[in-house]
């Protein structure tokens, strides 16, 4: 697995860790079951701080990209099946509370996709 960490990117260090290793299970180039490096290893061939690399691995771990499995470490998720799973949880959620706050359709879609594209710049 090959992380770039970019120290003058205005985006926190354990943020670029999480994503990189979201998108690399996202595209199978990280297969389901493979296990990953542990917290200290992976900190110190990136050359951060073991409470960086914890943190993103606390954050895959929420987003069922991985699962962690004590001593046995954290291996990657069969995530399909997990993240649709979650978003359409969320959809739910957003979908419900906009509905008590009185928004339209349109204006809860409107909101949406302020907050896609933010997301997905």
């Amino acid at each position: 697995m090959h992380l770039v960490i970019d120290a003058q990117s205005p985006v926190p260090p354990y943020e670029q860790v999480r994503s990189q290793i979201a998108d690399l299970a996202r595209t199978g180039e990280l297969p389901v079951g493979l296990k990953l490096p542990t917290v200290r290893a992976l900190a110190e061939q990136l050359g951060l701080a073991a409470n960086t690399v914890a943190r993103a691995y606390r954050e895959l771990e929420a987003d069922g990209v991985v699962e962690t499995h004590g001593r046995a470490g954290t291996t990657v998720a069969a995530t399909g099946d997990t993240a649709h799973r979650l978003a359409a949880g969320a959809a739910a959620e957003y979908a419900a509370r906009a509905a008590r706050l009185g928004l339209t359709r349109d204006e809860a879609l409107a909101a949406v996709a302020t907050a896609l594209g933010v997301a997905y710049r």
